[in-house]
């Protein structure tokens, strides 16, 4: 398929730019090949385990240009979110460092106006469970940061957050409102500083639902890779097609024609 015409471009982090700590080959050209081009561009994730300072400063170890303002995340989506809707007070399902991402969101654990999830990892314990479970049921509304069903770790694929989700869901019988990818809201949110239309924008990542989907679900274009957690069955059963497979991010300024 051609390449369209491109005026911003939302990179996917982890299993796209970078796979196990380690920066993809090419990945860093690509970034600086956009650059010379005057083509604006962002990093986008549900990584909801460690603060945006944190994430920029393990890219830049990784040789990859992070600035923090680049760096769009689901907990900065969250906190957007509560802060539109007057929803100051919350229960914080998200580890420690998290929460400088979160600022100006009460965390109460008492009488909250929602319950926000995120990746507690092997914190996840039944009792974290049941306390959300029980300030659901007694109304509080139901905020997940991202409902990803696995990702690839250094010892491979892991359990991620969306079947967390699930379980609540099943037991409160009230469904979660996604603030992350796939959630249109996040790709518009993140695409907004780049100055660029939603038709002119590509996302790229290698995730099938959250990264293609989400973005053709928000009006723009999504290249999948086939690093990361790309599994080539999945895109065989798929109903989502995207705009362009590539084998890895090096190949995107070659696709674009840059």
């Amino acid at each position: 398929m051609s390449a369209p015409s491109v005026r911003a471009v939302l990179f996917d982090v982890e299993g796209t730019l970078a796979v196990a700590g380690k920066a993809v080959d090419g990945a860093a050209r690509t970034i600086e090949t956009l650059a010379e081009r005057g083509i604006p561009w962002s990093f986008v994730t549900n990584t909801t385990s460690r603060p945006r300072r944190v994430l920029a400063a393990e890219l830049s170890r990784m040789g990859l240009p992070a600035e923090r303002d680049r760096i769009f995340t689901a907990p900065l989506a969250a906190r957007a979110f509560l802060l539109e809707r007057g929803w100051n007070r919350a229960h914080l399902l998200v580890r420690e460092a998290v929460l400088e991402d979160l600022s100006g969101i009460e965390n109460d654990d008492d009488s909250p106006e929602a319950v926000v999830l995120g990746d507690l990892g092997e914190q996840t314990t039944f009792a974290l469970l049941n306390r959300a479970f029980r300030l659901l049921l007694s109304g509080a509304a139901f905020v997940t940061l991202a409902r990803n069903r696995y990702y690839k770790g250094v010892e491979g694929l892991l359990l991620d957050q969306g079947p967390f989700v699930a379980a609540l869901e099943y037991a409160t019988g009230k469904e979660a409102i996604l603030v992350g990818k796939p959630a249109p809201e996040f790709f518009a949110r993140a695409l907004a500083p780049l100055g660029a239309e939603p038709g002119e924008a590509l996302v790229v990542g290698d995730d099938l639902e959250a990264d293609v989907g989400g973005a053709q679900r928000a009006g723009m274009r999504g290249a999948l890779v086939r690093t990361g957690k790309f599994r080539a069955e999945e895109l065989t059963r798929s109903e989502i097609s995207p705009d362009a497979v590539l084998d890895s991010v090096a190949d995107l300024p070659r696709w674009l024609g840059i």
